[in-house]
Order: structure tokens, then C-alpha cells, then sequence
């Protein structure tokens, strides 16, 4: 029987040829050695050329439920999108969309005549620097990860909302159904193991219960301006270190509904992401800093169906990749499916979250001890000093002109309602909250007691304590650096220390935790604390 091919093969084979004639220095658009060694990436939607300091990335001939680069003119319409797209985030890695001229057999990036195909000529960067590489190597820092929520938080800043045809809760459902219904197949899942299996019958389930106890506020945010033309696609694979601070690249263009989103859908990728490549804490890191840059307390009832959604769909990439893959490569590609549904069950169905509070007088390490035990608890830090100047219209590290305008009573009682309120909306979500404020006062401590209550949630208060000396040098070293949101000199510290009303025999739920000592033993001893709070 004769072998019939079919036109998509037939287009890919050229598109295949196409690239290797490519692989010469002479059809580069900027001189290269002869010597000059080419390499060639492959993805299941697009081939990279990689040469000397240059990258060429051609789009594949396809035709699939979610894209369609099937002609020319496609392609060069998605090739200019993508540039436009991702010049928002990486100018210096995007260059230009080229024609391919000249013959299929000496073809040439840019020039005259007929055009060919369409490609995207970009810089090339060290790919050992990839956010993903240095996860796998063990050398993705703290630093790394509050460099890149600061991006993503300024990145997302820029952007105005979305037209109102995006970012629904219907089209929420329909690429939730068209997940699990690829998740359904019995070819694609086949190799999984039963556990996994389950895990995806009863996460499809619940699925529409899950989006409709949401729905109310997807709305209220996507009418309120949070949902915009993110990046879409912000797994680690697709950061970069490069010359000294992250850059967000490949962001999605082959369909607008996957990138037009909820803000927070998009950090949401990169916290499962760091999840996934097992650093807990680096993902909750990035949360705590991202909203403490942004204030989007808010959407915190919305992060679990965002990362679920975004582990089930790198689930099924991973599942996609296994049925093409030789069968020697096959089983650690279906091992990180199952990884990533076991991910999703986990974050579907979390722990109960809990309530953490960290008072004590200025510079006693309250804020440091709340961020590393967010990071060891699975939390997120909401800190008094960020949101009392949020709340009036300044920067974490600005100094108000009269600070009578942030410390006075009516400012305090507003600055700890915000607080009670961002922690409200973490536990909504099902998502822990260290509360991170002097909590002076036992009516300030109260009150997040009474919010414990409401949510049936375990409350605790974490007292920071170090010695006078210590408070006051801690607070000389601040105010000479300018590094730290607090306000607070050796008079507020006076202030406070005549003021406050110590812990009483009856406020059972406390605890003493002394920052004085080493500081490369404070993370140790936080994660001591965070076991004790868990075993309470």
C-alpha cells in the first residue's frame, strides 16, 4: 500500500528543510564565521536556531485546537505579535520579524524577493541562567526570586485592562472542560499511575463547584480592571538572569484568551512552578513579595483554582510529550505528570490555613521572623509599615513630609483594619496569613483574634523580643541605609515601650521568640518556631 502524506506532514517536511538550509552562516542576516556552529531547538509548536550570539525562531506549519500557523500570512502575523508582546518585557532580546527570501534551497533572513516563510530574529542568552536551570542546580536564591516578583509586579503595573470580552468566568469553564477533556483521553493517560488517575477524576468533579464559589469575585475583579494582557505563560522556563535582573520572555501570542487574565493567574504560574520543582518556600516568598509590591490582598481567594488550572496544564504538556517521545524517554515525562496532578490535588485540597501574629517593638525582628515563617508555614507576610503608607498614597521605602499624617490614631486604626482584611481574604482562599505589625495594644490583637474565630482558623501571637541595646542599634542601622519601610527612630521606640500593653497571663495563644544572636541561625530557629506552631 502506497504511503499517503498528508499536507500538514507535507509542510512540515519543508518547513524541516527550511531550517536546515538555514543552518549556513551566509543566510543569517548579520555576517557569522564559517566556522560558526549552528543549534536546533525543537518544541511542539516551533523550531529555534541558535548561532553565535543570535536566534532565529521559526513557527511551525500547524494547524491545532488552540492555534492555527497553518499559512504564511499567519505566520507572520503571530511572529509580529510575539514581538510586540514580549518587548514589553525583554526589548533586548526581541529584535525583529524577518522575511525568508530567496530559494528553498539558499534561503535568507531579510533581503528581497519572494517571501518564503516569516521568522523572528532575537539575541541569544546564556540558557544555564534560566530561571528552571538554576532551580534543577540548586542555585535559585532569595534575591532571584525578590528581583522577579518585582518585575512581574512593575510589568503588570504598565498595563491597562483588558477589553471585557476577555477574562470571564465562562471562559475560565471552557479551558478548564477543554483541559480536563484532553486529560480524558485514555491514550495520553494510560501510562499514568492509578493515583494519579483518581486524583484527575475527582479534581474534574469538582471543577465547576470549585469556579462557581469563585465566580463572584472573578467578576468583581474583572470589572474592577485586574484583568489585562499578562504574559500567560510564567513558568521558570521562561525567565531568564540576564545581565543582572530577570527578564520575562516567550510570552503566550498564539492566543489572546490564554494571556488577557486575572494578574494574579499569571504569578500563579510562577508560584506552582517553583512548587513543582520543590521550593515551597521560594514559591511563597514570591507571593509574600509580589503582593507586598502590588497590595492585591484581594485576589488571594483566587490563587488555588489559578494553580491548579496551571499544574494540570503542565501536566498535560508533559503527557503530550511523552506519547511523541522515543520510549527510552518517555517515563520521566509521564513521573512529572503525575507529579504536577499530585500538585493540583495538594493545592485543591490544602491543609488547614492558620493565623500567625508578630508584634513587638521596633526592631525586634518582627518582620524578618514573619517573611522567613511565611516562607516555612506556607503563608503570606502582610506587614503594617507597607500598608499604613499604602493606604496613604507612598512607597514602602518613602518618608512621609509629616508623619503626623501616618502615626496618629485614626491612621493606626485604618492600617489595622487593612490588615485584618488582607488576612480575611488569604483565609477566603484557604492560604495562611502572618500578620506582621507591633500589635501594641491587646484591642489590636483582638481583633485578629476575633478574625481567627470568624474563620475557624488557629491564631497565634509570635512576641519578638531582643535586648534594649540591640532595638536600638537595629534601628541606628535602618535609618542610615534607608532600607526598610519603618519610620520608626529612637523616639517612636521610647514611645512605644511606654504605650504598650504587655501580653497577659490570659492570651494563651502566644509565644516568646528571641532574635538576638547569630543572624545565620535565624532561619533554623524559625523553622523550629513554625514546627511548634504546627504541633499546637
Amino acid at each position: 500500500m502506497p504511503l499517503v502524506v498528508s499536507p500538514a506532514d507535507e509542510a512540515l517536511a519543508v518547513h524541516r528543510a527550511l531550517v536546515r538550509a538555514l543552518s549556513r552562516p551566509e543566510g543569517w542576516p548579520e555576517p557569522l564565521p564559517a566556522s560558526t556552529s549552528f543549534e536546533v531547538i525543537e518544541t511542539h509548536i516551533s523550531t529555534l536556531l541558535l548561532a553565535g550570539d543570535g536566534a532565529i525562531k521559526l513557527k511551525k506549519p500547524l494547524k491545532l485546537p488552540f492555534l492555527d500557523f497553518s499559512t504564511p500570512e499567519r505566520r507572520h502575523h503571530f511572529c509580529s505579535e510575539e514581538l510586540r508582546i514580549n518587548r514589553r518585557t525583554a526589548p533586548d532580546l526581541y529584535r525583529a520579524v524577518l522575511p525568508v527570501t530567496g530559494s528553498a534551497n539558499a534561503p535568507r533572513l531579510g533581503g528581497s524577493g519572494p517571501v518564503l516563510d516569516w521568522a523572528l530574529w532575537m539575541r541569544r542568552f546564556d540558557n544555564d541562567q534560566l530561571y528552571d536551570r538554576l532551580a534543577r542546580a540548586g542555585q535559585l536564591t532569595a534575591a532571584h526570586v525578590d528581583a522577579l516578583a518585582g518585575v512581574i509586579a512593575a510589568f503588570h503595573a504598565g498595563l491597562r485592562p483588558s477589553p471585557a470580552a476577555y477574562g470571564s468566568a465562562g471562559v475560565a469553564r471552557r479551558w478548564a472542560l477543554d483541559n480536563f477533556s484532553s486529560l480524558e483521553d485514555p491514550e495520553l493517560v494510560a501510562g499514568l499511575p492509578a493515583a494519579a488517575r483518581e486524583q484527575l477524576a475527582t479534581l474534574a468533579a469538582s471543577s465547576d463547584s470549585r469556579l462557581a464559589a469563585i465566580t463572584p469575585l472573578l467578576e468583581q475583579r474583572r470589572a474592577g480592571g485586574a484583568v489585562v494582557e499578562c504574559h500567560g505563560d510564567l513558568h521558570l522556563g521562561n525567565i531568564v538572569h540576564h545581565h543582572g535582573r530577570p527578564l520575562l520572555f516567550d510570552a503566550i501570542e498564539f492566543n489572546p484568551e490564554l494571556r488577557h487574565m486575572d494578574r494574579l493567574n499569571d504569578v500563579a504560574f510562577t508560584f506552582m512552578d517553583l512548587r513543582d520543582h520543590g521550593l515551597p518556600r521560594l514559591a511563597w516568598r514570591l507571593l509574600s513579595q509580589y503582593l507586598e509590591i502590588t497590595g492585591d490582598y484581594g485576589g488571594l481567594p483566587l490563587l488555588r483554582w489559578f494553580a491548579v488550572d496551571r499544574a494540570l496544564v503542565r501536566a498535560k504538556v508533559a503527557l503530550l510529550a511523552a506519547r511523541q517521545a522515543p520510549a527510552g524517554e518517555a517515563a520521566p515525562l509521564i513521573a512529572a505528570a503525575a507529579r504536577r496532578i499530585g500538585l493540583a490535588d495538594a493545592l485543591a485540597h490544602p491543609a488547614p490555613a492558620r493565623l500567625v501574629m508578630t508584634s513587638g517593638l521596633s526592631g525586634s525582628g518582627k518582620s524578618t521572623v514573619a517573611l522567613l515563617l511565611a516562607e516555612s508555614l506556607g503563608a503570606v507576610r502582610i506587614r503594617s509599615d507597607v500598608e499604613r503608607k499604602r493606604l496613604h498614597g507612598l512607597a514602602p521605602n518613602e518618608r512621609p513630609a509629616d508623619p503626623a499624617l501616618l502615626y496618629n490614631p485614626r491612621a493606626t486604626a485604618g492600617t489595622y483594619g487593612r490588615l485584618v482584611d488582607a488576612a480575611r481574604a488569604a483565609l477566603e482562599g484557604g492560604v495562611s496569613a502572618v500578620v506582621d505589625a507591633a500589635f501594641l495594644l491587646r484591642a489590636e490583637r483582638d481583633a485578629v483574634r476575633e478574625l481567627g474565630r470568624e474563620r475557624q482558623v488557629a491564631c497565634t501571637v509570635v512576641e519578638c523580643t531582643a535586648p534594649d541595646g540591640v532595638l536600638a542599634a537595629r534601628i541606628a542601622h535602618r535609618r542610615a541605609h534607608q532600607s526598610d519601610p519603618s519610620d520608626a527612630d529612637a523616639g517612636v521606640l521610647a514611645l512605644q515601650m511606654r504605650v504598650r500593653e504587655p501580653l497577659s497571663a490570659d492570651e494563651g495563644d502566644a509565644l516568646t521568640f528571641s532574635t538576638d544572636g547569630p543572624e545565620h541561625s535565624l532561619p533554623g530557629r524559625v523553622d523550629d518556631l513554625a514546627r511548634q506552631l504546627d504541633a499546637r
